[in-house]
């Protein structure tokens, strides 16, 4: 591992966080101009961006243009077109669970030299050198992207109109790989991969629109339509190995092409919907929608879902009871209920599937993909309960809302034996129901000619539990998590690791269903709920100050009740079981009998505690400081001379403080939290948030 080095003397000792995490920066420059007349309108707008990233090896280069034009064709017509043009260069490194990937390389021991003395990365690791991969290898990817919308109105008398919008996106991305002779693991002379992906999406939405006055202060408006939406997306990839040199990295140069690939894929949406809304004498509102949607990913039997909606609203404070009152200024009741469609989950997610195979150069089919003629849409039955407040003239101005909501038929991939020859198969499965209280209050501190202070606070709390699933309510389990019937989505279900034996350094768990009796054998411990990967409470404050042409905001956020699992935690807080570089909190391992610590004896390839448990299970807790801002607005008496209107200097941050217990690098780092998918709340190798400080200049001609 030392490489030839005087490693007890400690003459070298790599910090592997300075080479895998550098300081990135990040540049953009904006130009738009607008303008027109009664009759047209327009706007031009561009933007360069280039980033460094702050993982070593990470670059993205962006140029962009949009373009928006509104013409008044005639008194009856009006019609615009908007368009943007893009184009994204992005330079990366290996993805997560590579072990080139850059995080991976803090497991490496610090008595390795990152360096040869010729300056060469030193392949002499305990693990691939990543170095290796970031100077013989590249991974560009170009994306290449349009999009625009044209649209017409034609109003067919005073208050009924007919919209007809057509948007299009299409996008071609390329990715071109070359791992040269020196890169980890290679086996041939040189390896190539080149992809092609390109997607194209239209959507065609058509409506009309009556707005009707009936009275003073009392207005109906109705809409109806109908919407298509279609996608397309192609790919192709090709390998090639045995290239001449490194100097030749095309496809075209490798002696031999091993591998290729191609798919197609398409989904369509249908839309039918409807929606009215009253306005009485602005203190009583009315509001009803109506959807039919329809999805081609979808089976043949419940191709389509009906998804309704109401809500009312009641301002009491424009009531003659609260018309004058000194303290409340605003009070209004709303409520709504409705049914949403979720349709994520892939294409062709209810055929069944076949791909063609090669078998001793013979070719044929096998089957990739059960199907099922029956899966639909998953449906959640939501109702909201809500009331907006202002005190003191609105000094004072907040809301509170309480919700449930009922989700039936959850889109699962659900496991399948493998003696069915397949992996899963997509159902609906299942109730979920979730619940949650927000609240939010903004106040005016200070409001005054030369100074101004404003505090928005919002706080909100929110939990889920599974009502029901298939099987007899069985539980599902893959990897840490476990979906079961009264416990939280995605919970993990983990064995309850109990530290260390006082006496012999033995990793120690507990029982099923006894909290004191503790086991050193880990077949004798039985799986519990652990955690959830989801927080229960979320909050938010923000105070924005401004005096003098001075304005200066900022605002923190924080998280409770969610865990994260350490993925990464079995090689790197192991009790040494592999050369890993090892946490800090292994200093406080078990070393002689009466030692009282939650860190088992250091066993070199003894799995001591390593194996899968609450041990690397955390609390993903954090208050951080999102964002803070200093702005200034250079006064008007300077810059009219140089006609211009506005200009202002700023100086802002994003994620500069984190407070948290949490001993990763980042509490936020937790794959698949909001879906249903399985390893919710890991942590394996993940890069953390970049820190970012801005300068900044803003001028309007």
């Amino acid at each position: 591992m030392a490489n030839g080095t005087d490693w007890k003397n400690t003459t070298v000792n790599t910090d592997w966080n300075k080479f895998a995490i550098r300081d990135g920066s990040q540049s953009d420059v904006d130009l738009s101009v607008s303008g027109g007349d009664q009759k047209t309108q327009y706007f031009f707008g561009g933007s360069l961006n280039k980033t460094k990233g702050i993982i070593q090896g990470n670059d993205l280069q962006r140029i962009s243009a949009r373009l928006n034009i509104k013409h008044q064709v005639s008194t009856k017509i009006h019609a615009g077109m908007n368009i943007g043009v893009s184009k994204t260069k992005v330079e990366r490194v290996a993805n997560d669970n590579e072990f080139t990937t850059p995080i991976q390389a803090i497991a490496q021991s610090p008595l390795s030299p990152a360096y040869n003395e010729d300056g060469t990365p030193n392949a002499n690791t305990l693990y691939a050198n990543f170095l290796l991969e970031d100077i013989y290898a590249n991974y560009t990817s170009n994306l290449r992207r349009i999009t625009g919308k044209v649209f017409a109105e034609f109003s067919f008398v005073k208050n009924l109109k007919f919209n007809s919008d057509l948007g299009y996106d299409v996008s071609s991305q390329t990715e071109d790989q070359y791992r040269g002779t020196l890169t980890p693991f290679m086996s041939t002379n040189g390896y190539g991969y080149n992809s092609n992906a390109t997607s194209e999406n239209y959507i065609w939405s058509n409506y009309f629109t009556l707005n009707k006055e009936l009275g003073t202060s009392s207005l109906l408006n109705i809409v109806f339509g109908q919407e298509f939406n279609n996608s397309d997306r192609v790919f192709s990839s090709v390998t090639g190995t045995q290239f001449p040199s490194d100097d030749f990295q095309t496809i075209s140069s490798a002696a031999e092409v091993t591998a290729g690939q191609g798919s197609n894929s398409r989904y369509n949406f249908l839309s039918y919907f409807s929606r009215a809304s009253l306005n009485l004498q602005d203190k009583y509102f009315v509001k009803a929608s109506i959807r039919r949607d329809g999805s081609s990913r979808f089976g043949t039997n419940q191709r389509y879902g009906v998804f309704p909606a109401l809500s009312l609203g009641w301002i009491f404070s424009e009531e003659t009871f609260l018309k004058n009152n000194s303290t409340i200024s605003f009070l209004k009741l709303r409520a709504s209920i409705g049914q949403l469609g979720n349709s994520e989950i892939g294409n062709f997610a209810s055929k069944t599937l076949y791909n063609g195979v090669s078998y001793n150069k013979l070719s044929g089919i096998r089957l990739v993909q059960p199907g099922n003629n029956d899966l639909t849409w998953e449906k959640s039955k939501q109702l909201d309960l809500g009331l907006e407040f202002g005190l003191f003239k609105d000094r004072l101005f907040g809301e509170i809302d309480v919700y449930t909501k009922n989700t039936d038929g959850l889109l699962f991939s659900v496991p399948l034996p493998g003696s069915s020859g397949q992996t899963s198969i997509n159902k609906n499965i299942g109730a979920l129901e979730s619940k949650g209280v927000e609240f939010v209050l903004n106040s005016k501190n200070i409001v005054s000619k030369n100074a101004n202070w404003t505090t928005n606070f919002n706080l909100a709390k929110n939990t889920n539990k599974i009502k029901s699933l298939p099987n007899n309510n069985g539980d599902i389990i893959n990897g840490e998590n476990i979906n079961r019937v009264g416990e939280s989505i995605s919970s993990f279900y983990l064995v309850d690791f109990a530290g260390a034996d006082p006496n012999t350094g033995d990793a120690l768990y507990y029982k099923k269903g006894n909290g004191s009796e503790t086991t050193s054998d880990y077949s004798e411990a039985e799986r519990v709920i652990a955690g959830n990967p989801q927080p229960n409470w979320i909050a938010g404050l923000t105070n924005e100050f401004s005096s003098n042409h001075f304005t200066l905001s900022f605002t923190f956020v924080g998280e409770w009740g969610a865990s994260i699992y350490n993925g990464g935690g079995v090689y790197q807080s192991s009790s040494a079981d592999f050369f890993d570089n090892q946490t800090r909190d292994q200093l406080n391992r078990w070393q002689k009998p009466g030692d009282i610590t939650k860190v088992p004896q250091a066993r070199l390839y003894g799995q001591n505690g390593t194996a899968q448990s609450s041990r690397y299970l955390e609390k993903a807790e954090f208050i951080r400081l999102r964002n803070i801002m200093l702005s200034y607005d250079i006064p008007s008496s300077v810059i009219n001379k140089a006609k211009i209107q506005s200009a202002k200097l700023y100086i802002s941050g994003v994620n500069l403080l984190t407070f948290t217990d949490y001993t990763g690098y980042d509490p936020e780092a937790r794959a698949d939290v909001s879906g249903y998918g399985f390893d919710s709340g890991v942590n394996f190798y993940s890069a953390p948030q970049a820190k970012t400080t801005s300068l900044g200049i803003n001028i309007n001609f």
